[in-house]
């Protein structure tokens, strides 16, 4: 089969086609044939060799892949041929990859496999970062950076959806846009606007009950002075490759929280935790009350040009790998 692997740590160019054996599923795990894989920065963080506990180089990387059932483990109850999308550890990006049973979730009935690679991975992040661990109620408002982003997209709809008011950051009118035609009520472009000010003269000065963060950097500290008294941040991600910390002092006076979020590592040490909310968010892909963005597909072998068409900030919505 053909795989892409990372040949070692460094830019998109280390990205390479190899041939590689299909792999074989042990008891508990099924085989896909891969009809799309999503690309998360994940990835990139991984690929860079910044990831914390990110696999050695070479490897193949891949979090998320969608297609059907290809041949099954022992104590395996599904069929060959079901449609699902997958959770994995890595193998997504080649044309044959193993999942473990328990991490797939059945395909909704119309939606592509496309769209199904950008499932799991960014809707049980914005679920889990807006309402388990950041406590969103109805009628509160969320800032959401990088609104227009996989994680961003998803969490602009279930914020809006569940009676928040939504601020989202983007670089560009065309990401703005799209933020704003999936229920973000003020997006602001952070090229052009300091969006504490934004936050400030639409909150009267109060601030935003809930943030989610995911750049680091500069943006964790101005996120913090966008939060409301009582107000909580989750940060999931690093994009900037700059971490941040929170000085404790200003958390003690302001009285703000600050919570981390890791999908992998949460959902290893209490899968139950994330796996509640895979109900809702089926029905809601199933009724059309959620949508999966899909920005851009590339086929397999150009995985390299994906790669770096997310870290030059062009994509909007999920990019998927098409083998």
């Amino acid at each position: 089969m053909k795989a892409i692997q990372v040949a070692d740590y460094g830019n998109s160019d280390q990205l390479e086609v190899v041939d590689a054996d299909l792999p074989e599923p042990g008891a508990g795990e099924v085989r896909l044939e891969v009809e799309a894989a999503g690309i998360n920065f994940a990835d990139i963080m991984q690929r860079r060799g910044v990831y914390p506990g990110g696999p050695d180089a070479p490897y193949v990387p891949g979090m998320e892949a969608a297609g059907t059932i290809d041949v099954t483990g022992e104590d395996v109850d599904l069929d060959e041929g079901d449609r699902v999308v997958a959770m994995l550890n890595g193998g997504g990006y080649a044309e044959y990859a193993t999942a473990n049973a328990q991490m797939l979730f059945p395909i909704p009935e119309g939606m592509r496999f496309e769209e199904a690679a950008g499932f799991p991975v960014q809707f049980l992040t914005a679920h889990s970062c807006l309402f388990e661990w950041g406590g969103l109620e109805e009628g509160e408002s969320v800032l959401i950076q990088a609104a227009a982003g996989g994680v961003g997209t998803a969490a602009v709809q279930l914020a809006s959806n569940h009676g928040a008011e939504v601020f989202g950051t983007a670089s560009t009118q065309e990401k703005l846009d799209l933020a704003a035609e999936l229920g973000c009520d003020h997006p602001i472009n952070y090229t052009e606007t300091d969006f504490r000010e934004v936050v400030d003269d639409e909150t009267d000065g109060e601030g935003v009950d809930l943030v989610l963060e995911s750049v680091g950097d500069d943006v964790f500290e101005r996120s913090l002075d966008a939060m409301a008294h009582f107000g909580r941040m989750v940060t999931y991600g690093v994009a900037s490759g700059v971490p941040a910390a929170a000085e404790n002092r200003r958390l003690l006076f302001e009285n703000k929280t600050v919570s981390g979020f890791h999908l992998g590592q949460a959902a290893t040490h209490d899968p139950s935790r994330i796996m509640k909310a895979v109900p809702e968010l089926t029905e809601g892909l199933t009724t059309g009350d959620l949508e999966v963005i899909v920005g851009e597909s590339f086929a397999l072998e150009d995985a390299a040009e994906a790669h770096q068409y997310i870290e030059d900030r062009k994509s909007s919505g999920k990019v998927v790998l098409k083998p």
